[in-house]
């Protein structure tokens, strides 16, 4: 008993000296930054952030920093495993469980048990994404501090049952926003606003929607490590700023959820929720607020958050108040009456950025602390999960949605029997007709064929859900199914898969309820988009198969991403490239770059490249890297017209605009060459003497009466900014900037207008009128109310003329991103006369295939497209946004097809 004692004493002694060695060598942020973490009117660097958590590494023996990739300015970010030294030695064991758990193949419900008791919960906290969110970063730096230095029971038994992976979010943000703060030396004029550039390459904000896509850098560096390298059960995702008169707001969340999620996601999210709550109040941190006391939902799929509820993870997103400056919790007498949302109101004050650092940390152990009471429960629930999503795409399942729910009470409307009954419930027949009808069961797999047009865009779909974790198929033979033949190469994407949510999400429209605050009153605005079917906004074709499917199928390795193959060009005189195919455009860039020729073939758009000179060297190099099939022209097409790239202006705005960001990311990747313009270089006039093509995005021009749309950018005083950015402040006007626009397309020029800036047609004076008006009592024209028409981001169906060369490559209807977008009707006599052409319309009254669409009835032929003279040039309208955040693949081709003379 006595040498059983004195071992256990050793021990105890051994673990006590390591956590002690560790938390005298681990340098404290102060000693490294100059100034502890939250001290008003400071903010550390990335620089500074970097070497940081170099020094955390060399020092503690609880991290390992791994660089997960390259930021898209070329900085490494970083992520910082932390946990005990004993857990350190054993990572790539507790890894794979984590993987093993998180896929669910192969385990019964006793080897997952077993797995679980083994294995530690795997948190992931991040910090940064948005970089003028400055609360984010540095709890980041403060937590990890904490972690590696503190030997208290609560850490050192966190630190023994969990895994924490501390992931830098955005380090091009931070570097850019804390040195526009920190430029002043009086501390009293530093301020976050007024940042000339957007805060993340290109994209700025919209870094938090890229995460079912994964097109940026940073996106896919983390994007890998969440869905394929590590799968955390939880994901902690920080953000600012809180609602008016709270602290911050986090989980649970309002309705709705997404109807594809597992239940015990959403109670789990609960739990978690209840644990972060409790702490605030136990630690007398008022101000927390929930459900219905935020905007935040779970139905939204694209977020760092968001995507993470369709792989089975426990997402959980807190927006905070605070920042380097200090500010003032305001009153908002409403805010402070306790309820089940909030129950434990703010009162009005001052606030500093220490308190919010410190609510983050709590924040942070609160979420640590319940992975290390419920690990095992916690990576069980992950298995639990996955198991269920390969059940039910193993079976027939059917789904529940509000359309679903409405076929069951019109069925039960036009029974007779049932007018004059009062009943409390329905008969179980008319569950049945619906929630059994073999026409309405979940799909079992999707079929995409090797043989469609646009393969390299279904290739580039198919690589988004790769890199969210996404199994996929490759058929190795021919085969046939439902009395259809597919080719060889094939892929088929099975739904009896841990991502079995994510999978539906990507393929099968989103239907979002009718979501009123009250009868007759108006929508409640969803947590971004209401719709977003990744598959339709690409113009993917595939087949659903709702019955289980076996065929010559081999699993692709989970991870590694696909490329179209392409074969030796048969030799030929000149080669034929589709206009309906996205990659064409590359190539025909490519071949001008070089100085090849290049002609469109004015009956149907595709491109006729001679295979003389240069021109078959570029295409067999860029089809080769594109995975591109070359197809020889049978003949020499009689109508031709040869080919100039134009000179291409794309609007910005001083800090930033989104859309335009996006463009010049897209233009990038499909190889054109464009200039970015500001406002005063447009005003000054002369445009054609450098420009032939102006693309103007939303948000560009100022609104007419009842369109809604206009310019929402806020414009720093030019004499408090640096002499380079000057020129970059104003914004457009119809004084000034419609006078040059208007000369510009007189001389030949042509403008490109996305979303709101169709207005231009309006400032314009052209022959077109917002058709979703109404009249009043008093005879005069208002936009329809939201009441009786309302479309938030979703997809809907647009036809399109074929035959007009600004569409060359669409479908005869195709899917439009639409987020109450705007709609046109124009006058018969300007299409009659020529000076109008409708590009495209709906043409009928549902156009809705995915998302939200109160009255869409009133959108029946009205225009969403079209092209009008303005003397020798001209203006195109896209009233859709066929660009959006570069994820609208089936509509990048009605830019495209306007950048050549």
């Amino acid at each position: 008993m006595l040498k059983h004692y004195q071992k256990t004493l050793c021990c105890l002694l051994l673990i006590c000296s390591s956590h002690f060695a560790n938390a005298q060598t681990v340098p404290d942020p102060a000693s490294h930054f100059g100034f502890p973490i939250g001290e008003d009117y400071k903010l550390a660097t990335f620089t500074q952030t970097e070497a940081y958590f170099k020094k955390l590494a060399a020092a503690s023996n609880r991290t390992k920093l791994v660089n997960i990739g390259l930021t898209e300015e070329g900085r490494a970010q970083f992520m910082l495993i932390i946990s005990s030294p004993e857990n350190m030695k054993h990572l790539d064991r507790y890894q794979q469980i984590s993987r093993q758990l998180a896929h669910g193949k192969g385990l019964t419900s006793e080897q997952a048990k077993s797995l679980a008791a083994e294995g530690k919960a795997v948190v992931w906290i991040d910090g940064g994404l948005h970089a003028n969110e400055t609360v984010g970063i540095h709890q980041l730096i403060e937590t990890a501090y904490q972690l590696t230095s503190r030997n208290d029971e609560e850490t050192t038994g966190i630190l023994d049952h969990v895994i924490v992976l501390m992931t830098h979010a955005n380090p091009d943000g931070q570097e850019l926003i804390s040195n526009w703060y920190m430029r002043h030396k009086d501390p009293l004029k530093r301020t976050i606003s007024g940042v000339p550039t957007l805060y993340q390459k290109y994209i700025g904000h919209d870094n938090n929607r890229d995460f079912f896509m994964l097109n940026m850098k940073e996106t896919q560096n983390m994007g890998r490590q969440l869905f394929v390298e590590w799968l955390p059960q939880i994901m902690y995702n920080h953000h600012q700023a809180g609602p008016a008169g709270t602290v911050v707001a986090g989980p649970p969340y309002r309705d709705p959820f997404n109807y594809v999620f597992d239940p015990l996601l959403m109670t789990s999210i609960d739990a978690v929720g209840a644990a972060m709550h409790n702490r605030m109040n136990t630690e007398d941190k008022p101000g927390y607020t929930q459900r219905n006391g935020s905007v935040f939902s779970t139905w939204y799929n694209g977020g760092l958050r968001t995507t993470t509820y369709f792989h089975n993870m426990v997402g959980l997103l807190t927006e905070i108040i605070g920042g380097p400056t200090p500010a003032d919790i305001p009153l908002v007498p409403s805010r402070l009456l306790p309820n089940s949302d909030s129950p434990n109101p703010a009162q009005p004050q001052k606030w500093h950025f220490k308190q919010s650092i410190d609510y983050s940390v709590s924040l942070n152990y609160a979420v640590l602390g319940y992975a290390r009471r419920y690990s095992d429960e916690i990576l069980f629930n992950t298995y639990k999960m996955a198991s269920n999503s390969i059940r039910k795409g193993g079976t027939d399942t059917w789904s529940f949605s509000p359309k679903k729910l409405e076929a069951i009470n019109d069925a039960a409307k036009n029974d007779p029997a049932l007018a004059t009954v009062n009943r409390s419930g329905l008969p179980v027949k008319y569950y049945d007709a619906v929630m059994k009808d073999q026409k309405l069961k979940d799909a079992r797999a999707y079929i995409i064929p090797a043989d469609q047009a646009d393969i390299t865009t279904a290739v580039k779909f198919l690589n988004a859900l790769i890199r969210t974790g996404v199994d996929v198929h490759q058929a190795s033979a021919a085969f046939k199914v439902n009395g259809k033949n597919y080719p060889k190469g094939s892929y088929i994407v099975k739904t009896d898969q841990a991502f079995r949510p994510h999978v539906l999400d990507m393929f099968e429209p989103q239907d979002h309820p009718n979501d009123f605050k009250y009868a007759g009153g108006p929508p409640v605005a969803p947590y971004d988009a209401a719709g977003w079917t990744l598959a339709y906004l690409m113009n993917v074709k595939f087949d659903r198969i709702a019955d289980q499917l076996e065929g010559p199928f081999t699993l692709l390795p989970n991870g590694a991403l696909l490329k179209a193959e392409s074969t030796e060009p048969v030799k030929a005189q000149a080669y034929q490239l589709s206009a309906a195919v996205n990659d064409s455009y590359v190539v025909v860039n490519d071949l001008l770059k070089a100085g090849a020729e290049v002609h469109r073939n004015t009956a149907d758009g595709s491109f006729y490249v001679p295979a003389a000179g240069k021109s078959l060297e570029v295409l067999k190099s860029s089809a080769a890297k594109l995975g591109l099939q070359l197809v020889p022209a049978a003949a020499k097409p009689q109508q031709l017209v040869r080919l100039k790239p134009s000179r291409i202006a794309l609007w910005d705005t001083y800090g930033g605009s989104m859309p335009s960001g996006w463009i010049r990311w897209l233009m990038e990747q499909y190889h054109y060459q464009a200039t970015v313009v500001f406002p005063q270089e447009i005003d000054k006039g002369n445009l054609n003497s450098k420009y032939d093509v102006l693309i103007l995005v939303g948000g560009a021009v100022p609104a007419a009466a009842n369109d809604g749309g206009g310019n929402r950018y806020q414009m720093p005083e030019p004499e408090n900014l640096p002499n380079e950015f000057k020129d970059r402040t104003g914004k457009l006007s119809v004084e000034k900037s419609v006078p040059a626009l208007r000369a510009f397309m007189e001389k030949g020029g042509h403008v490109v207008t996305i979303g709101s800036s169709t207005a231009l047609a309006y400032h314009l004076r052209l022959p077109v009128r917002n058709a979703l008006v109404e009249m009043t009592a008093a005879g005069t024209e208002r936009r329809l109310p939201a009441e009786k028409y309302y479309i938030p981001g979703s997809v809907l169906r647009a036809d399109f003329d074929q035959s007009n060369p600004s569409n060359w490559g669409m479908d005869k209807a195709a899917d439009v991103y639409f987020d109450n977008s705007p709609v046109f009707k124009i006058a018969p006599e300007a299409i009659s006369g020529g000076q109008i052409k409708p590009l495209a319309w709906f043409g009928n009254p549902a156009p809705l295939r995915s998302g939200w669409a109160w009255g869409q009835a009133y959108l029946q032929d009205g225009v969403t497209a079209f092209e009008a003279k303005v003397g020798q040039g001209k203006l195109l309208a896209f009233g859709p946004e066929i660009t959006f955040r570069a994820q609208t693949h089936g509509t990048f081709k009605l830019l495209f097809n306007q950048l050549y003379l």
